[in-house]
């Protein structure tokens, strides 16, 4: 399924079946789960992709080539895929343990083709083994949903009392996480969402409001994975002193002014940019001893603009995987 131009829809095409070059993967995709940064790039909000294009970042497939040089994997594997494909491995982030951050990265379903497709090549070094506990319709989720959700997570440090505000695919999955090491979470839906706050209770939320609500305790971390800017300074003012906001996605609309008393007191505003290997490994060891359970609505390859559709209009009860036959 190929994007030929932003803001249109994707086209079912034959294209010539990719061969893998030194140091990458021949793909061969199973599943390939939707993203919320996937309709960030259809429409137009992240403005740099190459084109034409074949979107999706959360990969689940087997190994079907292996290039020159590649160490560690064996024709018939099982990998993974994320959005992070490439860096230079030598700037001053890369040499930081920030490879996250580097200039001159690439990003799968973005800068390079991806997953919606019945075949994809990857760098070697930035795949995953994937956990035998999981299928691959239930475990693509977990390759960006997942990972930056854990990577949002990790950056409340040892925070107890956790607010999640945008109770969507990554809030469900972390919440089992943070409930696995015993921290209290506090889950903010959209205003009058009943279904989305019982959800949460559900998966162990000790409380669940909306948005516009206050939580009745001080929060000592707070994750915003909605795309809306608003809910920063909403979210910051529920803070204890001390406490982080973590901005959990690629994409946010612009937040507006807050009186500077609170962001006082040692509060702080972050973001989260991409992935490490590490957040990575780190991620695919905890998450079948939790276990992360994952709710997919699968949808074949060739219906991907309706499985887009559905994630646009909240139409969606579950993650969106697209099955490759």
């Amino acid at each position: 399924m190929v994007m030929e131009k932003p803001k249109a829809r994707l086209v079912l095409r034959d294209v010539p079946k990719p061969r893998a070059g030194t140091g990458q993967l021949l793909v061969r995709v199973s599943a390939c789960a939707v993203c919320r940064t996937d309709l960030h790039i259809v429409d137009r909000e992240l403005t740099e992709p190459k084109l034409p294009l074949i979107l999706g970042h959360q990969i689940a497939g087997r190994v079907e080539q292996l290039g020159e040089n590649v160490m560690g994997f064996s024709i018939g594997d099982r990998v993974g895929v994320p959005w992070l494909a490439w860096t230079d491995g030598d700037c001053v982030y890369c040499r930081s343990a920030r490879e996250n951050l580097c200039d001159r990265a690439k990003f799968t379903g973005y800068t390079i083709d991806g997953g919606y497709a019945e075949f994809t090549v990857a760098d070697a070094r930035y795949c995953f083994r994937l956990p035998a506990e999981y299928d691959d319709l239930d475990v693509a989720p977990l390759l960006c949903a997942g990972l930056i959700g854990f990577r949002s997570y990790r950056k409340t440090g040892d925070a107890k009392r956790i607010g999640v505000y945008g109770f969507g695919n990554a809030a469900h999955l972390i919440t089992q996480v943070a409930i696995y090491e015993q921290k209290e979470i506090y889950a903010f839906t959209r205003p009058r969402d009943a279904a989305g706050q019982k959800e949460a209770r559900s998966l162990g939320a000790i409380w669940a409001g909306g948005s516009d609500e206050t939580p009745p305790e001080k929060l000592d971390a707070a994750i915003i994975f909605a795309s809306a800017g608003p809910l920063v300074p909403t979210a910051l003012h529920q803070l204890a002193k001390g406490g982080v906001v973590v901005c959990g996605g690629i994409h946010m609309t612009d937040i507006p002014s807050f009186p500077y008393i609170d962001l006082w007191n040692e509060r702080v505003i972050t973001s989260v940019a991409n992935l490490t290997r590490r957040d990575g490994e780190e991620f695919f060891k905890i998450a079948p001893r939790v276990p992360v359970k994952t709710k997919v609505e699968v949808f074949p390859l060739e219906q991907a603009n309706t499985a887009l559709e559905r994630f646009r209009s909240g139409k969606l009860s579950a993650t969106a995987v697209l099955k490759i036959s």
